[in-house]
This record gives C-alpha cells, sequence and structure tokens, in this order.
C-alpha cells in the first residue's frame, strides 16, 4: 500500500469499539431470551462475538484497498443482487426464508438468516450518488419546475419499487421512511431547487399517509402511540378540537412503556453491567430493538451519553470525509452512508422513547443481528477505502 494513501485509522477504531461495545451487551441483555428458550449461557454473545470479528476484518480489509477497484463494483453489487433476491423472496419456499409479521424478510443459509434489505441499502445509496453524478449534478439550478421534475422522474419511479418491495411485500415501512430520507436529501446535494423540494415533500406527505392508511397494523400502531402521547398534544389546543382528536380506552404500547421504565430504572449511572431488571422478560426485544433503553437501565443516562457521543462522532467523521473528497459520486456516498447511520439511530430513539411510533429499525453498531453489524461494516469499509483519496494536506484540516 502507499503510505500516502491511508484510510480514516480513527473512523476504524471508533466503529471498531461501537462494535466490541454491542458484543459486550449482547451478552448482559439477552438473558432472558437465553432462559426462556432454553439457549447455552453464552448463545448470543458467541454469535455477535464471531460476526462482530469478521466485521471489523470486513471493515480493515476493505479500508486497505483502492476505492477505484472496490467501491463501485461492490456498490452496484449490493443493489443489483439484493433487489433480485427481495424481489423473488414472496415466491421462495417456506424452508428458505424466516417469516416475521406476515411477511418473508431473512433469507434462511446454513447456520444463520440474512436480511436482504440491510444490504440494500447501501446498494441503493451507490446508485443514487452513481446516477445523480451522471444525470442530476450537472444540471443548472435554474430550471422550470416540469423539467426538474422529468429529471427526477426516473429515480421516483424507481424508488416507487422499491416501496412496493420493501413496504408491502417485506411490510417494513421503517426502511422505505429510511431510504426515502436519504434520497430526498441526496437531491438538495445534487443542485435542487427549493421549489422542487417543497412538490416533493408535498409528494412524500401524500404517499407517508397512503402507506400508513392502506395497512390495518400501520394504523393500529399509530393509534397506540397517540393513545399514549395525547395528553401531553392536546392540552395546548382548543377543547372542541382536543375532544375531537382524543382517543379513549386505547391501550398504551407495552413495549415502549416498559422501554420508558428502563430508561427511568436506570436514572444517571444505571443500574449496572447485567443489573437491569426490565430484561427479564419486560422487554422481549431489549437486545435488538430496544438496545438502547437497556443500555440505559444498565449505564445509566451518563453511559447512553457517552455511547451516542461515540455514534455522533462515527457520523462526524464519515460527514468530514465526504466534505473533503473531490470525487463527486464519493463525495454523495459517503455523505449518504452518514445519513443513513444518523436516520436509522433517531428512528428508533424516537420510537423507544414514544415521540413517534416504531418502526422496528436496529440501532446501527449496537443492536444485536448479524446483517445489521456486517451491513454497516461494510458501508464503513467502503467509506475507509474512500478515505484514502482525501492528500494529507486535507486530511489534516
Amino acid at each position: 500500500m502507499n503510505d500516502d494513501k491511508k484510510p480514516d485509522y480513527l473512523l476504524f477504531l471508533l466503529a471498531s469499539l461501537a462494535i466490541i461495545i454491542s458484543i459486550i451487551f449482547s451478552y448482559s441483555l439477552s438473558v432472558y431470551t437465553v432462559l426462556n428458550y432454553d439457549y447455552n449461557q453464552f448463545h448470543f454473545f458467541m454469535r455477535q462475538l464471531f460476526v462482530g470479528t469478521f466485521s471489523i476484518v470486513i471493515m480493515w480489509i476493505l479500508s486497505q484497498m483502492e476505492p477505484s477497484k472496490i467501491v463501485g463494483k461492490t456498490g452496484m453489487t449490493l443493489f443489483l443482487l439484493f433487489f433480485f433476491i427481495m424481489a423473488i423472496m414472496p415466491f421462495l419456499p417456506a424452508s428458505m426464508v424466516t417469516a416475521s409479521g406476515g411477511a418473508n424478510r431473512w433469507i434462511r443459509l446454513p447456520g444463520f438468516s440474512l436480511s436482504p434489505v440491510e444490504f440494500f441499502k447501501i446498494g441503493f445509496i451507490y446508485f443514487l450518488s452513481w446516477s445523480f453524478h451522471r444525470r442530476v449534478m450537472d444540471q443548472p439550478k435554474k430550471m422550470k419546475w416540469k423539467e426538474e421534475m422529468i429529471l427526477v422522474l426516473p429515480y421516483l419511479g424507481a424508488f416507487l419499487l422499491v416501496v412496493f418491495i420493501v413496504a408491502f411485500m417485506q411490510k417494513d415501512f421503517g426502511q422505505v421512511v429510511l431510504m426515502g430520507g436519504v434520497l430526498f436529501i441526496l437531491l438538495m446535494f445534487a443542485n435542487r431547487s427549493m421549489k422542487f423540494f417543497l412538490s416533493l415533500g408535498g409528494v412524500a406527505i401524500v404517499g407517508f399517509v397512503g402507506l400508513i392508511i392502506a395497512a390495518p397494523h400501520r394504523i393500529l400502531r399509530i393509534q397506540s402511540w397517540w393513545s399514549m402521547v395525547q395528553d401531553s398534544i392536546l392540552s395546548f389546543m382548543p377543547e372542541i378540537v382536543s375532544d375531537k382528536l382524543r382517543i379513549e380506552d386505547f391501550p398504551e404500547p407495552y413495549q415502549v412503556s416498559h422501554s420508558l421504565n428502563a430508561i427511568h430504572n436506570g436514572g444517571f449511572t444505571g443500574t449496572g453491567l447485567s443489573e437491569g431488571s426490565l430484561k427479564m422478560g419486560f422487554l422481549s426485544e431489549v437486545h435488538t430493538d430496544f438496545v438502547l433503553a437497556g443500555i440505559t437501565e444498565e449505564i445509566g443516562l451518563l453511559g447512553l451519553v457517552c455511547i451516542v457521543g461515540l455514534l455522533f462522532i462515527i457520523i462526524w467523521r464519515i460527514f468530514r470525509i465526504s466534505r473533503r473528497i473531490t470525487n463527486p459520486i464519493y463525495h454523495l456516498f459517503t455523505l449518504g452512508i452518514g445519513l443513513m447511520i444518523i436516520i436509522a439511530f433517531l428512528i428508533n430513539s424516537y420510537g423507544i422513547s414514544g415521540i413517534i411510533p416504531i418502526k422496528g429499525i436496529a440501532v446501527p453498531f449496537l443492536s444485536y443481528g448479524g446483517s445489521s453489524l456486517l451491513s454497516v461494516a461494510i458501508s464503513i469499509g467502503l467509506v475507509l477505502s474512500i478515505s484514502r483519496e482525501i492528500n494529507e494536506k486535507e486530511k489534516g484540516k
């Protein structure tokens, strides 16, 4: 390797530290699941240790490779391969897929299951970056509204196809929100006008509401969330309005209620590692979707702030690379990866705290799960490879 082309080693170390933290909590927070399903005490720990170690190795290998040789090929392969896999999953026999919520979301492989959408997101971001550079970025910002819509229409059509596969066939609305957010923000950095974004935002709101109305389980989830937050919101509204919007006798979300209890129980310094009580059956998914609540109970608000700070330093390093890279495709791609991580974190953290309905999005680096951890490691590895393109003077800024 040329000494003049070194990756961002600090980003590698920070990402590796986040993975190590996830391995520790995979043991601490999985107690109830281990007891309930009669697993070996170290079942989840050993699996996360293996995937975590493999993920760190993958990050390192990718970081040592020239971006011109790996980023484009990997990005397009992930986009095409996992799009095809998601499209055929509804037609695969039950022996090859794992169902969740009435939809096939995981491919069964020897010894483990794989979630295709986790890897597709990386390819989707690369596809947007590559095609925006070819068709969108060089176009003048001052265009007629109709011309702008025609310009981005193919991408909206492609996204609608993704929505159909992910939201309807896999019933994974959270991932659609995440990818839609990345698409919207990347368009902002691809030199489009404000009037276009206002129009696109209106279309997005209509589509968002339509997806909710089209699925009864999403309506129930919204109602369950509203029953929990309505008092704090309706208190600011006139009585005639609040009476119309209030839902009576609707149970609060069970998981979110106990998630808030776990956060409250942790206090400032926490109950101690492995000493949390809400993980003992009250929060059945505490090592996956509710990992932040479980972490907060055991190491407190102080520990949570440290971990969140670690994640945001990782995101800052990614955005720093994006700002310094001169290749427009790599600029958009690294920006998109940073957005993917921060949007996923916000969706999950807002969900477990009751601010928005739960979406089932994993916390990057921290949630238990091989697909989530390996996919974020691949994305960081590609960013590290791209960071080698930044000259030493720029790295020092």
